[in-house]
């Protein structure tokens, strides 16, 4: 299979991104946040979102090529294709990308490839670079728990584009419930880290929250009901008084989440025979998931692969992978702009 050199730009929330890859290999991947424009908020504001994405693009770009090595003037002849972000996400936020990609694509007359987000965040547990020691993997079949702030969904992979539904989230997502009991908490946006840093310190059985959907004979998920058991709580016994105590809460938060998430994956492993399973997304990132599945792998006897951390939050590298393996099957390029899409749905032509 040839090695397909892509350069791609990623723009659905609040990330704004560019990155270079040969096939599976980054060459350069660049990031800027807009944390502190939305910390203030505790959330993303998409109006302020899509403004700083204006704001930040053509720098990011330029970044990124200078990093690869490559020549601005010189893509066309240097660069095998192009990549963006189409869907899901904030449509704000996703056209500035696209329409970027686009004029990229007109200048330099080089085929541009539409990336659902969930796709890339398949590619991300397989992608390398200069930090790591083996050559990538070729993507293979697996299970995996896509799980970040806006999603968490089992997939079973099947292979290139073949990628079945097997359950997903029925209301709040995981990080998602992760900042919203952060914020009532009254701790920094994002929570999901500052969660994670806390619940190291304390009990996980301090306090008895539920495990929702835990027992169904689905593979769906909820975390809505978690969140307002929390908030019942803490309308019962007030704030933490005392560091220790708010250690607490974070850790029996987190263990009620990552009960589910570990349980219903591995539910999934067992039904469907999958001997490989992958964790990736924002929430990947989290310390004691990715504790708790290497307890389970062991346990249970499958390969797990987790993304490299610098790759497990939104990132233009992921984005670039999967459209270079698009390119190397010789797959038609197009561009479908959807807010929201799942990723085993037949996206409208565009």
């Amino acid at each position: 299979m040839t090695m397909a050199r892509v350069l791609a730009i990623e723009s659905s929330c609040d990330e704004t991104a560019c990155a270079v890859v040969d096939g599976l290999r980054v060459r350069s991947s660049v990031v800027a946040s807009q944390i502190e424009v939305h910390a203030p908020f505790g959330g993303v504001v998409p109006e302020l979102a899509s403004r700083h994405h204006l704001d930040s693009l053509a720098p990011v770009i330029r970044a990124a090529i200078e990093q690869a090595g490559l020549e601005p003037t010189k893509l066309g002849a240097q660069l095998d294709a192009l990549a963006v972000t189409d869907s899901p996400g904030l449509v704000g936020a996703l056209l500035v990308g696209v329409q970027a990609a686009r004029g990229l694509a007109l200048a330099t007359g080089l085929p541009l490839f539409g990336v659902h987000h969930m796709e890339g965040h398949l590619f991300s547990a397989f992608i390398a670079d200069d930090s790591t020691a083996s050559e990538p993997e070729p993507f293979a079949p697996h299970l995996a728990l896509l799980v970040s702030g806006g999603h968490t969904e089992l997939v079973e992979v099947h292979g290139l584009g073949r990628y079945e539904l097997l359950g997903a989230t029925r209301d709040d997502a995981a990080g998602e419930a992760f900042d919203k009991v952060a914020k009532l908490l009254g701790l920094s946006y994002p929570g999901g880290p500052i969660i994670d840093r806390l619940a190291a310190e304390g009990d996980p059985s301090a306090v008895a929250f539920p495990r929702a959907m835990l027992r169904s004979k689905d593979f769906d998920f909820s975390f809505a009901g978690l969140k307002t058991a929390v908030a019942v709580h803490l309308e019962r016994e007030g704030q933490p008084r005392s560091r220790a105590e708010l250690a607490d809460l974070c850790a029996s938060f987190q263990a009620a989440v990552v009960d589910v998430l570990v349980a219903k994956t591995c539910a999934a492993r067992r039904a469907r025979g999958c001997e490989r399973v992958h964790v990736v997304g924002g929430v990947a990132a989290n310390a004691g998931l990715r504790a708790r599945f290497d307890d389970a792998a062991a346990r249970e006897g499958f390969r797990l692969v987790t993304a490299p951390l610098r790759y497990c939050g939104d990132n233009a590298a992921m984005i670039a992978a999967a459209a270079a393996a698009h390119v190397a099957e010789g797959r038609a390029p197009r561009v479908v702009v959807q807010s929201s899409v799942a990723l085993d749905e037949a996206r409208a032509t565009p």
